[in-house]
């Protein structure tokens, strides 16, 4: 669910290299509203800073960006973590394209978006003002590439009902189950069922799929390049 971003957003990087966190760090320590409180070189070491942090009573980061090919706990078994022990924590990957497989299960593990390692610097500032505004980043390139590749469900757009049409838009847009059945004042177990089936109807096999369809069919508008 969309809402106000903190005025000061904390930031941690988790990253295997070295001089990637220190490349992002520098940049992020000229984004105004954005501090960077800690750093991380796995998942492992994220999550035990993150318990360290609460225990003690110390800042937790708003938005994490995570690297999702690591040695030890990689990005997507760290980002499904986080998600459970820490729903509060939004969580951006930075992947490459080669990892688009690792980037679906990410983002179904609860991620609140992604980028590519090479996207312009303004674009991370504005994934991490998206991630804790409550709001899903993708990067756009990768989107519309993806979007290209998809086949057309067998069943398409016109097997769904109008409020599994509606479903599909409010999926898109990066509401969980939750703040969908809050949107249409409907029980959790009911938007848990009405998600699963557009996703069967449609042959997706995850909600970042459903994002990309309801691009591609021109539902939703695809984020600025």
């Amino acid at each position: 669910m969309t809402e106000s971003p903190p005025e000061v957003i904390r930031v941690a990087v988790v990253d295997d290299h070295a001089f990637v966190r220190r490349g992002v760090r520098a940049y992020l320590d000229t984004v105004p509203s954005v501090e960077v409180i800690g750093e991380a070189n796995d998942g492992e070491q994220i999550l035990a800073l993150l318990e360290q942090w609460r225990t003690t009573g110390q800042p937790v980061p708003h938005v994490i960006l995570m690297d999702l090919q690591m040695p030890g706990m990689g990005g997507v078994e760290a980002t499904e973590a986080i998600a459970q022990a820490h729903p509060d924590i939004r969580v951006v990957v930075l992947t490459s394209f080669g990892e688009v497989e690792r980037v679906h299960a990410a983002l179904a593990a609860g991620a609140a978006g992604y980028l590519l390692k090479d996207a312009d610097p303004h674009d991370v500032g504005t994934a991490i003002r998206d991630a804790a505004a409550g709001r899903v980043h993708l990067d756009s390139t990768v989107a519309r590439q993806l979007a290209r590749r998809m086949s057309a469900p067998k069943l398409g757009l016109s097997g769904l009902t109008t409020r599994e049409r509606e479903i599909l838009v409010l999926v898109a847009q990066g509401l969980s189950n939750n703040d969908i059945a809050a949107r249409l004042v409907i029980s959790d177990r009911t938007a848990r069922t009405h998600v699963s089936n557009v996703l069967g109807k449609l042959q997706l096999s995850s909600r970042t799929q459903a994002a990309l369809l309801a691009i591609r069919e021109g539902l939703i508008t695809p984020p600025p390049s």
